[in-house]
């Protein structure tokens, strides 16, 4: 199965779809696939065969989200906690993962039509290495499309890569990026695997189950969390149709509230930054002696020398993450020469 499968919509679904796009409609869509196994022993067939079908759920609801003009997914699709399970699922798991990610990079032609850019988060240490260079040619390959992003969350938890994040910044400051009271809220955000992408409107958990299985924790602060008792791989354009009308009935709500929160970072930066600037002032005698106007410039100098800071911080960050996936696919070619 193609990782977008190629079908239109019928009449019907494509009238729905023009009558709610005519309302305010989710940029981004993450979804929690859960069903799999209970839709495989509904059906009496092996586990592998429940994710085997999630998969191909995957692939016709990517096809749905683009009619939608829903340009960015992200998906759980394997959590750290799934190495806990029986061995030949993992092992199930994993060989889905070889064969999916090999199909990937067969259909070049079809992702460079639709201009889909693969990401795929989390720990990819945890993973069998052939696995991570297959994954490092289908990020590598794709990461100059721009028209819709597929973001695959795999050996992921939320809890994982906020801990991460913060290793990130503390490497930050021993390497001298970076200042200890350069640390705040935004930065750790832009820490995160996820940093690439915007937050995800609309939140999908399919199963019945209502709760997010440490999966985008942080992310998913203002979105609209929608759970719905389908199985996976029975999910419906209808089911999609369903949580965008409830997204759409909270989208003020939700939209207020995230504003709200971006006031709130931006004041709560200036103050951080104003204490820093008053306790320089304070080290080297001089606070009561500048008048209004002169603290006011060495605020804006403090700031500006702090954001220029962490741009170059991210942008080595960055680097540090693309070269990971380069040594992968150095090392993949180097294999294959061989």
């Amino acid at each position: 199965m193609s990782w977008i499968r190629e079908k239109e919509l019928s009449f019907i679904e494509r009238l729905t779809a023009n009558i709610l796009k005519a309302g305010p409609m989710p940029k981004h869509i993450a979804f929690i696939m859960d069903g799999n196994r209970r839709y495989a022993r509904k059906l009496h067939v092996e586990r592998q065969q429940g994710h085997m079908h999630g998969f191909d759920k995957l692939a016709e609801t990517l096809r749905w989200c683009l009619n939608l003009d829903i340009r960015e997914v992200t998906v759980y699709a394997f959590s750290i906690e799934n190495f806990k399970r029986a061995k030949e699922e993992v092992d199930g798991l994993m060989e889905l993962a070889r064969q999916k990610f090999t199909r990937l990079l067969e259909e070049q032609d079809n992702l460079q039509k639709h201009g889909v850019c693969i990401r795929v988060l989390g720990d990819l240490d945890m993973l069998p290495l052939d696995i991570q260079k297959l994954i490092a040619q289908a990020v590598l390959s794709t990461r100059t499309h721009n028209k819709c992003f597929l973001n695959v969350c795999f050996a992921y938890t939320s809890r994982h890569e906020i801990s991460n994040a913060v290793k990130e910044m503390a490497w930050g400051v021993e390497k001298g990026l970076i200042k200890p009271s350069d640390i705040s809220e935004f930065l750790l955000e832009k820490c995160l695997y996820t940093s690439n992408s915007p937050d995800p409107e609309l939140l999908i958990r399919t199963s019945g189950e209502v709760r997010l299985s440490d999966f985008l924790l942080w992310q998913t602060s203002y979105s609209c969390l929608v759970f719905q008792s389908v199985l996976w791989p029975e999910y419906s354009f209808w089911n999609l149709c369903e949580a965008i009308l409830q997204y759409q009935l909270n989208h003020y709500t939700l939209q207020r509230a995230r504003e709200v929160h971006r006031e709130e970072q931006v004041l709560e930066q200036l103050e951080a930054d104003r204490s820093c600037v008053a306790d320089l002032l304070q080290q080297d005698g001089t606070g009561n002696l500048l008048d209004s106007q002169s603290k006011k410039d060495l605020l804006q100098k403090y700031t500006a020398e702090r954001e220029k800071r962490i741009h170059c911080f991210l942008n080595i960050l960055q680097e540090k993450r693309n070269n990971f996936f380069v040594e992968l696919n150095k090392n993949s070619l180097a294999s294959a020469k061989a």
